[in-house]
């Protein structure tokens, strides 16, 4: 089968596993990124080993007329950011590896929902693609367990395992998935993650605290003390009994800072100001 991909990195264990099917890639899709949320080098470098073209801007009807006359069967979308254009008349198959258990959780950002729902399991799902955003027939999805302390790149690493055991399984079969793929059932909507959400709020249990932080991973939440704001990548966190406001400073240790919530303390352990030039030295006091 000859296909053509969209993708960033964190989709790249399901080109590999295409091409050690037995399917020749085409053609690759893919964004600028930013290197935090997103990075496209292994992708990039698997492109110039198979010797296909590589495309930065949103792919286009023409790109898709293209396609078609070079062979291409199938579309393969992963990690875009770009709605794509009616595939039909011009390709046979379209499909989509929606890192949820659709229908639940379509959207941008599933996976920080995971996490700040606490779901106990999980799941990473391949459908049709249409013109609705991850709302296409359900062709196969992988489901897994979630721990009670998993964090957004413990989730990532699990999708991407997940992801190479089904699309084993699409690559085997995927004409007789596609013909009984079944209708997706109302579902839940995840939109990406705001600034508001981003914020640790000391009011909070330490189960919460610690929970936001994991989910945001090396993305980073952010933290209020003294009026000065920075970013948290790493925290640990303890109910303990204790007569402070949420929020205050307590100690500032080694560059650890340990701050009081309303059932205990967190110790924050990587950290690095917003705003550097903001530093007044008040974080100290």
């Amino acid at each position: 089968m000859r296909f053509a991909m969209t993708a960033s990195d964190r989709f790249i264990s399901i080109f590999d596993t295409l091409v050690e099917s037995g399917w020749t890639p085409v053609k690759l899709f893919t964004d600028v990124v930013d290197g935090r949320a997103h990075t496209n080098k292994a992708v990039l470098e698997r492109a110039a080993k198979h010797g296909i073209d590589v495309q930065l801007s949103p792919m286009t009807t023409a790109d898709l007329q293209m396609l078609g006359a070079a062979g291409c069967e199938t579309l393969i979308v992963g990690s875009y950011a770009h709605r794509i254009p009616a595939w039909e008349k011009y390709l046979r198959y379209a499909v989509n590896f929606h890192p949820s258990p659709l229908p639940f959780e379509r959207g941008p950002n599933p996976a920080l929902r995971a996490i700040l729902n606490r779901w106990s399991h999980w799941a990473i799902t391949c459908h049709k693609l249409t013109q609705h955003w991850d709302a296409g027939d359900i062709l196969d999805h992988e489901p897994f367990p979630l721990t009670d302390n998993e964090c957004r790149e413990s989730l990532d690493l699990k999708l991407q395992m997940a992801g190479k055991s089904l699309t084993k399984r699409i690559a085997a079969d995927l004409p007789l998935l596609w013909q009984t793929a079944t209708p997706q059932a109302a579902g839940t909507y995840s939109p990406d993650g705001t600034s508001t959400e981003r914020k640790l709020d000391f009011t909070q249990d330490i189960a919460d605290i610690l929970c936001r932080v994991r989910a945001f991973g090396l993305l980073e939440t952010i933290a209020t003390v003294n009026d000065v704001n920075f970013f948290v990548r790493r925290a640990i966190g303890w109910q303990q009994s204790h007569d402070y406001a949420p929020g205050k400073l307590i100690l500032l240790s080694d560059q650890h800072m340990l701050i009081s919530a309303r059932d205990g303390f967190i110790g924050i352990l990587e950290w690095s100001l917003v705003d550097p030039d903001a530093n007044t030295g008040r974080i100290g006091r």
